[in-house]
């Protein structure tokens, strides 16, 4: 991806919130939501516990001209919410490919909020995509069943390394056909 592409990272409008990059701002919510444990073990990247300078390090790495990914803010401010209220990311993978993935805080859980991002950021499809790429432990259903909501289909079983866990474990694997 170009740089000029990164700097131009646009904002993505959902009904409830709005999908923006990310800013400095954010590291005082970010470091709250991330260091929760509930959180972190349902990604393969954050640890728990979650190191001093985890959250001023991430948003550095998403900030930096040359990123491989595009981190936006689940931001609420729009329907009078909190600035953070989850992260979704467009890992870039290969031409016109990117992996999504995504978190959201667990005062958030169970209201539509990440099936709403998903399906927002999949519509706005803010890197041309043709192919989007997730995957969702085996033992968290609900992630599961946003990405179903979003189009994604189940192409098979994987692995990945869990930080917070400390451990491989089982995924399900969706591909989203954008084109």
């Amino acid at each position: 991806m170009s740089l000029d592409t990164m700097m131009r990272q646009p904002v993505v409008e959902a009904a409830r919130f709005d999908l923006r990059p990310i800013r400095q701002s954010d590291m005082g919510l970010l470091d709250h939501y991330a260091g929760d444990k509930r959180v972190a073990r349902q990604t393969t990247s954050i640890p728990h516990p979650l190191p001093p300078g985890a959250a001023e390090a991430f948003v550095a790495r998403s900030t930096a001209p040359d990123r491989d990914a595009m981190v936006w803010v689940l931001d609420g401010t729009r329907a009078d919410g909190p600035e953070l209220m989850g992260i979704m990311t467009l890992k870039i993978m290969d031409a016109a490919q990117s992996e999504l993935s995504y978190w959201v805080a667990p005062p958030f859980w169970n209201t539509g909020m990440a099936s709403d991002a998903a399906k927002a950021l999949v519509a706005a499809n803010p890197l041309g995509n043709e192919t989007l790429f997730a995957c969702s432990f085996q033992d968290n259903p609900a992630s599961a069943r946003v990405l179903v909501n979003c189009g994604f289909e189940y192409i098979g079983d994987a692995e990945a390394f869990s930080v917070a866990r400390g451990a491989k474990l089982p995924t399900w694997t969706y591909i989203n056909r954008l084109t």
